[in-house]
């Protein structure tokens, strides 16, 4: 039996496991020329992400002219139905992710992926990049009703429940990231690669990687 000292990994997506961000960009784009807008560029949008579609839409449409009250329920529609049809169009794993994961397979470690991302939009992008079946299980910002996302601690406890318990460490990009593990007892990893908000030593995260490659000598290294 493998001595690892965590039994459970689990990770964010966006911005985490994978670069969505193009694809992102994309739908957000479509939505804004929905409403006769102009499009933002990749570097504009990417502080846009992470706290969901609905925040990254408010954002485009507050920097390219306000939000108009009565069409972001419409455009919110347009973005979503956009992204679902071209969701893995540029989305890739971020480099060393796989041979990651083969490392935590190999150690009888089970990982999982708690996003904010809908659940059943991370089930499709997850499976058209064939990780889903790696994963003990998938859960999404809307998995566990109102209000039970990050940065609430409750589904990341629910996912460590679903992989069946013990010690975890979970992996993102985001200071929601950080508080999450923190109160569901799970060690925090943060990716400097992300789609960062703040700088990453700001996050408060146990710990900092820079690349995939560091992960698993990390988490081995932790007693």
């Amino acid at each position: 039996m493998s001595d690892f000292p965590f039994r459970i990994v689990g990770f964010d997506l966006d911005g985490t496991l994978i670069d969505t961000l193009a694809d992102l960009t994309a739908a957000l784009n479509h939505a804004l020329g929905v409403a006769g807008r102009p499009p933002q560029d990749i570097a504009a949008v990417r502080p846009m992400v992470g706290l969901g579609a609905a925040h990254m839409l408010e954002q485009g449409l507050a920097a390219t002219g306000g939000v108009p009250a009565d069409a972001s329920p419409r455009l919110y529609d347009e973005l979503i139905a956009y992204y679902r049809a071209h969701i893995a169009v540029h989305s890739r794993p971020f480099p060393g992710l796989l041979a990651a994961l083969d490392r935590l397979d190999a150690l009888g470690v089970r990982t999982a992926v708690m996003t904010n991302k809908a659940e059943d939009l991370a089930r499709q992008l997850l499976g058209d990049l064939g990780l889903a079946d790696r994963m003990a299980t998938i859960i999404g910002g809307d998995t566990l009703g109102p209000g039970k996302r990050k940065p609430s601690p409750e589904p990341i406890r629910a996912m460590i429940a679903a992989c069946g318990g013990g010690r975890t460490a979970f992996v993102g990009d985001s200071i929601f990231d950080v508080m999450a593990a923190r109160g569901a007892g799970a060690t925090s990893v943060a990716v400097s690669f992300g789609f960062l908000h703040q700088p990453v030593e700001e996050l408060g995260a146990d710990h900092v990687i820079d690349d995939y490659a560091e992960l698993v000598p990390l988490l081995a290294g932790i007693r």
